[in-house]
Order: C-alpha cells, then sequence, then structure tokens
C-alpha cells in the first residue's frame, strides 16, 4: 500500500514539474508544497505499518504465551478436581492421604490426616490459626445403619 502512495506522489510531483509554471510562480510554489506534505505523510504512514505489524506480532506471541499458561492452569485444576471430593457445602475436602476443612472461626484451613482417623480413641483438631475445636470424634455421632427411620412406601 505505501509503495502505491509514493508512486502516486512521485506521479504528482512529475507531472507538476512538466506543467512548466515556473519556479517562481505561486500555484508551483503551493503545488511543490502539497507534494512535500503527501511525500511526509507518505512516510509516516509507511511507519505505522511497520509499528503495526511488528505490534500484531508481538500481541500473537503474547496470547499463544497465555494460551500456553491457561492450558498448563486448567489442566492442573482439572487433575485437582478429579481427586478431590467435597462435603458438607465444601467445608470438608478429601485428599488421596487426608482431608482439610475450614475453621469456622478464622477460615483457616485445617488439614487432617487420615492416620489419625484409625485410631479408637476420640480424636479432637484444633485450627492451629485461632486454637478453635474444628473436629471432634468422640464415636457419638456415628450412627448404625439399622437404627435409621425407614423410607415410607412410594408404590401408592
Amino acid at each position: 500500500m505505501t509503495e502505491d502512495l509514493k508512486a502516486r506522489v512521485s506521479y504528482l510531483r512529475g507531472f507538476t514539474e512538466g506543467l512548466e509554471l515556473g519556479e517562481e510562480s505561486k500555484e508551483q510554489k503551493v503545488l511543490q508544497r502539497i507534494i512535500d506534505l503527501l511525500e511526509d505523510m507518505t512516510d509516516e504512514i509507511e511507519q505505522l505499518s511497520v509499528d503495526y505489524e511488528e505490534l500484531f506480532e508481538y500481541t500473537e506471541a503474547i496470547d499463544d504465551d497465555l494460551t500456553e499458561l491457561e492450558d498448563d492452569f486448567y489442566e492442573e485444576d482439572e487433575e485437582d478436581d478429579e481427586d478431590d471430593s467435597y462435603y458438607d457445602g465444601d467445608i470438608l475436602e478429601e485428599f488421596a492421604d487426608g482431608f482439610s476443612m475450614e475453621c469456622p472461626n478464622c477460615r483457616e484451613i485445617v488439614v487432617v490426616d487420615e492416620s489419625i482417623l484409625d485410631h479408637d480413641d476420640s480424636i479432637e483438631v484444633t485450627c492451629p490459626g485461632c486454637g478453635e475445636v474444628v473436629l471432634v470424634d468422640d464415636e457419638e455421632w456415628e450412627m448404625d445403619t439399622d437404627e435409621l427411620p425407614e423410607e415410607p412406601d412410594k408404590e401408592k
């Protein structure tokens, strides 16, 4: 595009020189200044075009890098989602070797190792942040499934 503009400005310069208006005529001076202005504008347009191409290539490179980072980030997030399961409205989060829960007092995440649940004694887990008891397992809350009320018959 800029080559076409430069060619057209060169054509105008040659055309005005061919008019033989005289170097000192007012018309020749006006035409000469207009053509000089057109040459300057063509040079600026050419520079803008070069800058645009560089910026476009740079933006594409950033976009590619961002896409790669998103793929890596969300790939890890998907792997985490496959390993985790959530209970009680996202309060408990189960991991392969234990679980974590949010302290209701200070909202700090408390990680509990699963091996602690294997003990027959009662368990009490406190939040390391505020000292609040976040888990008590004194076996009173466990119910035998035989003690659950029967469901009403749905065959009516």
